[in-house]
């Protein structure tokens, strides 16, 4: 399968990189270096992209109509938004991973682990 293909079939999960992307972008307009200080915020670290991979994950998300680029005052960086079918694509991740959160909770199989992962807004 084709990258690309990915982000057409509802079937496939997101990339994680693919995934912190599009949710540094659901909140605002970003450039690329403020996606990249984003997502490692939001991962906590655990996914830090580097130019090379930032920059084939926003090109691919252009070709696929994920993301736009949105004029800026600033000329020195490009702006990117998310589009309606970006918008699309992440809601339908962020229902899986709502779905997998409820069936783990209803199996009980959160017991046994930390608390940290058991977010109280949630319940």
């Amino acid at each position: 399968m084709s990258k690309n293909k990915t982000f057409a079939n509802p079937n496939v999960s997101l990339t994680p990189q693919i995934f912190y992307i599009l949710l540094s972008l659901a909140t605002k307009d970003r450039h690329g270096y403020d996606i990249m200080k984003q997502v490692a915020i939001d991962s906590q670290n655990k996914i830090r992209l580097g130019p090379g991979t930032l920059y084939g994950a926003i090109k691919r998300m252009l070709e696929e109509k994920l993301i736009t680029a949105v004029r800026s005052d600033d000329k020195r960086r490009k702006y990117y938004r998310l589009t309606g079918k970006g918008r699309t694509i992440f809601s339908g991740e962020l229902n899986r991973y709502n779905n997998a959160v409820i069936l783990a909770r209803n199996r009980r199989l959160f017991s046994g682990f930390s608390t940290v992962l058991l977010n109280p807004i949630y319940e």
